[in-house]
């Protein structure tokens, strides 16, 4: 049995500029949760919806990441504040770093700071996924790599860099991860290069060709209590990159295969576990676990699981498992990152991956457009983030 919240409490909605937050909000607010909006950038999207009962400034974790816990732990002491809903990977850094400190004050649904460490670090990672019998890439260090014949892939070891993973990052900041790199077959790398431009020794991974799929969860204890899959129709850049057009599916083995994994970590909390599925032999490959609220979070709410609301349930003492009318093949669109892919395809050029015609990719767009009109951000009811969204695309800050 769970604690009855009463119409006065509230949770604290960490706000980025990406649709979770704006849809966490959405969420609740419909079902009558006050909901605190705290972002440090005063245009942010989600401050913008008719369902934001309150806004709060927060300090720029990337700049002081010791002031950002503290505004977060005033946050947490308020006598109407049940929890925290982190969508970036310093919101669940700090409230994992910091977790006792937090539940004295909150439900604390996020893992504590150990099992954050192993999901962050790419190598203990892929460690955890053989224990488990989950298939990886093959994985390095960028310095123990001798053979570039192969085609690679550089990108940074760790989730997050800070200064519990990265000895000499200043321990009251933080820096924003570098972009992959490809890495043409027979090409050797500027070692000394990679590993200055961002900021630790990264990993290389075998290229996998094939598709993405996430499996996402909320697990209470080490228990899941519910779970969905998403499919990347269209990412940011053409090759992948984030997901701008998502599809909801339900593929067992995928299943079978993220909930492994998480299970071997005795994860608690909300997780979106990345595969790439081989096209050449079908098998589920791990490419990483984001250990928070996801930002395709609404194509899952469009398919009938509504993860803000169980959050919430869990936060007030409820148990699961929850059994919600999931409907897979429900697909959703980030009109912006459709805008981004499409410039990608225009100008991009990527190793070993072929890039599609403008007018398939039109093609591709107004098709979906017109059997899933579904979107992350534009709303009927709620449009003000919609076009806050757009007005920071055309007058950035």
């Amino acid at each position: 049995m769970g604690v009855q919240a009463t119409s006065e409490d509230a949770i604290v909605v960490i706000s980025n500029q990406a649709p979770a937050s704006v849809n966490i909000i959405r969420s609740l607010g419909r079902r009558g949760v006050r909901t605190i909006g705290a972002a440090d950038r005063t245009r942010t999207p989600a401050i913008a919806s008719r369902y934001c009962d309150e806004s709060v400034q927060l300090p720029d974790p990337f700049s002081d990441i010791h002031a950002y816990r503290d505004a977060l732990l005033d946050l947490a002491r308020r006598p109407d504040v049940r929890t925290i809903a982190p969508v970036r990977e310093p919101d669940v850094y700090v409230l994992s770093k910091y977790r006792d400190a937090f539940g004295d004050h909150v439900a604390t649904l996020w893992p504590d700071a150990e099992t954050l460490a192993q999901a962050h670090d790419r190598i203990a990672l892929v460690d955890a996924a053989r224990e488990a019998g989950v298939a990886v890439p093959e994985t390095e260090l960028l310095t123990d790599v001798d053979d570039w014949d192969g085609r690679n892939i550089v990108k940074g070891r760790y989730g997050f860099l800070a200064d519990r993973y990265v000895e000499d990052i200043d321990p009251e900041a933080n820096r924003d991860m570098a972009g992959t790199q490809y890495i043409e077959p027979g090409e050797s790398p500027d070692v000394e290069g990679l590993v200055d431009r961002m900021g630790h020794v990264p990993i290389v991974q075998e290229y996998v060709e094939g598709t993405e799929f996430t499996i996402r969860a909320l697990y209470d204890r080490g228990e899941a209590v519910v779970s969905t899959q998403k499919a990347l129709r269209r990412g940011m850049k053409y090759p992948r990159g984030p997901s701008v057009y998502h599809e909801a599916v339900d593929i067992p083995a995928l299943e079978d295969a993220g909930l492994a994994i998480l299970d071997e970590l005795d994860w608690h909390g909300l997780a979106s576990v990345g595969f790439i599925r081989d096209r050449e032999t079908g098998t589920f490959k791990l490419l990483e676990i984001n250990p928070r609220f996801w930002a395709s979070l609404p194509c899952d709410i469009h398919a009938g699981v509504d993860y803000p609301y169980y959050y919430w349930q869990l936060a007030n003492g409820a148990s699961g498992p929850f059994d919600p009318a999931y409907r897979p093949g429900t697909a959703s669109h980030f009109l912006r990152g459709e805008i981004v892919h499409l410039h990608s395809v225009l100008t991009e050029e990527y190793p070993y991956v072929t890039r599609p015609s403008v007018a398939e990719t039109l093609g591709g767009m107004g098709q979906s457009l017109l059997e899933q009109p579904n979107f992350d951000f534009f709303s009927l009811d709620d449009p003000r983030p919609f076009v806050r969204d757009t007005l920071n695309m055309v007058l950035p800050d």
